[in-house]
């Protein structure tokens, strides 16, 4: 698959995603039961940055207790709306064309063939990375839809000095070479933040941000 500004996918991204999905979800028993596995994985990534990245996040959180590795997550993700892990929020905040790009996720998912877990918001990142992963075409387009919210949480968790950063620049440096017009964008939400109409998404519910069984050496 060649990407437009021709750069070409490489043969380890779904991998990469699925790797970036497990380490971007809530650290339960369940999650850090996968770490030995996201280490083994890890030889298979071709490109050595990316694979540093990746290994420094998951001995980070090997590193930790699992009460630390679950506070430090709540202390990243979960108390600040400018490291939020659902990705429409940085372009549409809490309005109808929010839920509108919801209800688009989702559509996306299931022609693809893949339901998404009524438990969870369709703009969940290790969610969205998981069907990349599952689905890689359908996929990349998801993350380029919601292509701000990834390059708006990396300088925040470096600004927030978050081993997770390294995450989203891996998953960042797969993605096409973004056009002026991007950028132009990006800025902008980062000076001035989502808009702020507080309607629209009743039938999705407030997000949960739950660990999920996604082991390493589950074939599909």
């Amino acid at each position: 698959m060649i990407t437009r500004r021709g750069r070409r996918a490489r043969a380890d991204t779904p991998l990469v995603h699925r790797i970036s999905s497990v380490l971007l979800r809530y650290p339960d028993e369940t999650m850090l039961a996968c770490l030995d596995d996201v280490g083994a994985a890890l030889d298979a990534v071709a490109v050595p940055a990316d694979r540093t990245r990746l290994a420094t996040v998951c001995d980070h959180l090997r590193g930790l207790s699992p009460d630390e590795a679950a506070q430090r997550y709540v202390d990243t993700f979960d108390h600040t709306r400018r490291r939020s892990l659902h990705m429409t929020y940085y372009r549409h905040g809490d309005t109808r064309a929010r839920g509108m790009a919801l209800l688009a996720l989702k559509h996306a998912y299931r022609q693809a063939g893949h339901e998404p877990p009524e438990g969870e918001l369709p703009d969940f990142l290790p969610l969205m990375l998981e069907f990349a992963a599952l689905a890689p075409e359908p996929g990349h387009r998801v993350l380029l839809r919601c292509r701000a919210g990834l390059e708006l949480l990396g300088p925040a968790l470096h600004e927030h000095s978050s081993p997770y950063a390294g995450v989203l620049d891996t998953l960042r440096g797969r993605l096409p070479e973004p056009g002026r017009h991007e950028r132009d964008t990006w800025r902008r939400l980062a000076a001035e933040g989502p808009p702020g109409e507080d309607v629209g998404l009743e039938p999705f519910g407030p997000p949960e941000q739950t660990g999920m069984d996604l082991s390493m050496k589950e074939s599909r």
